[in-house]
Formats: structure tokens, sequence, C-alpha cells
């Protein structure tokens, strides 16, 4: 599903990203765990284009859609490649002013009408706008209603809590179905009671077997949902394995340490 080459990246002169390798097969979950300052946001954001790496390749499904060594990419491709990652970020980024339903349609209209433009060579009209709007409210309701949010999709997302928020973040995510969905630590911002509602839809996507990069502080969590779990450090990838192995049977001295401060 996703193969990533060699991901270097630097601001400045700070070397944040120095080499990074893995491959993720369709359906599994890879947790990525680390210290602050190892690199593990600014991974999440290179293959999201929100950064751009300053070298390496990415390929998914078999299309490479970045190779730094290739002529820079235009927005309009960048913006057909980001549609493939899903990115639910720490803190939630809902429009304040669009309830919970219009948060999680709007990006997904806005998507297929200029599908439909792109393939038409003219814009929608007037009813097929209407037409696309209600397919994408009644794909909306559903997703909401997955994450438990059937009782707040009228809502604005201050009447929300922190929770409900989140999870309104994964919906969204979710209505452009990306191939790889992306969590940035999910949970920081929340607190324990908080945390579990979110980690619980996070575990039922995985039995839906989506394949997903979720980068989390929550060690528990990590040990029960990954298929495999990366161990980065100083911009690199210290360690890589099953959970059973990076977890019951750390090799670096790193890993060790950063497992002995988590607990």
């Amino acid at each position: 599903m996703l193969e990533v080459f060699d991901i270097r990246k630097s601001f400045g002169k700070t070397e944040v990203l120095k080499g990074i390798d893995f491959k993720l097969h369709d359906g599994e979950v890879l947790v990525i765990i680390g210290s602050s300052g190892s690199g593990k946001t600014t991974l999440l954001r290179s293959l999201n284009f929100l950064e751009t790496p300053d070298e390496g390749k990415i390929i998914v499904d078999g299309e490479t859609i970045f190779d730094a060594s290739a002529p820079e990419l235009s927005d309009a491709v960048k913006r057909q490649n980001r549609l493939k990652f899903g990115l639910v970020f720490q803190s939630f980024n809902l429009f304040p002013q669009y309830t919970v339903l219009r948060n999680v349609t709007l990006a997904n209209e806005l998507l297929c009408i200029e599908k439909e433009r792109a393939q038409t060579g003219r814009k929608p009209s007037r009813a097929r706008k209407a037409e696309i709007a209600y397919e994408c409210e009644a794909k909306a309701r559903e997703l909401l209603c997955r994450v438990g949010l059937e009782q707040k999709m009228n809502n604005y997302p201050f009447e929300l809590s922190g929770g409900q928020q989140q999870r309104a973040a994964i919906a969204r995510a979710l209505a452009l179905s990306p191939s790889v969905l992306c969590f940035d630590e999910p949970t920081s911002a929340l607190d324990p009671e908080l945390t579990q509602e979110v980690l619980k839809v996070i575990r039922s996507l995985k039995d839906e077997n989506r394949t997903m990069i979720v980068v989390t502080h929550e060690m528990e969590f990590a040990s029960h949902v990954a298929d495999r779990v990366i161990f980065m450090a100083d911009g690199v990838i210290k360690e890589e394995g099953t959970p059973e192995e990076v977890f019951g049977n750390p090799k670096s001295s790193a890993l060790k340490a950063f497992l002995a401060h988590s607990k």
C-alpha cells in the first residue's frame, strides 16, 4: 500500500528527518512512537504534502506520488496526491463557524464538484450540485453515526467536548476515503476519559481493516492496536518490529530508556 524511501527533511541547518524507510501493507496499523523532537510529526506532514521532503520517494498503491529527484509537482497534483492520505490533527482543526455535519460534508462536496467539472469540462448544474450535496450529507451522517455523534450533527464545535471534536475530525478525514489514515497524537489534548472515547473509534477502524499510521504516546494502546511499531529518535528509525518485539524485547538503549520513562 505505502512505500517510503530515504525521506530527509531539514529546516535551515537542523536536519529533522535523516533517511526514513518503511513499508505499510494494506489493512495494517503502523504505530510510531518516540520522544518529542524525534521527527514523528514532520514525517506525517511530509506524507500529507504539508511539508516537502528534501530527498526521498513516496509510493502509494504502486504509484510514485513524490520523488525529490523529479521536477517539482504543481499545486493541483499536490492536492490530488494529498487525498491519498487523511490526517487527524492533535488540535482537531474543525471550522468553528460550521456545524459538525457541515464540517464533515464540506471538503467532500467541493471535491466531488471539482471531479465532475474535470470529467465533463463544465461546472455542474444547480440541480446536480444539490444532488452531490445530498449524497455527501448522507455519507457524512453515516460516518458521524459510526463515531457515536448521531446526536451532535447540528451542534457547533464549541458545544462539543474535546473527545467529541476529535471524533468529528476522524469522520471528516474518513469522508474523503483516503488510502491511508494518519493520526498525529490524536489524544494529546484530551483528559483520560475522553482519550478512551477516541481510542475506541481507532480500534473500530482497525477492525474494518483500515490502513493507518498512528503517532501516539499511549503505549498500552499502541501495544494492542499496532501490527507493527516504529521507534524514532533523532530523525531516524532506531527500531522496528511487532509490538511484542518492540515493547517486550527492546534492543537499543534509547528505546529502553524511552519505554522506562513512558511508564
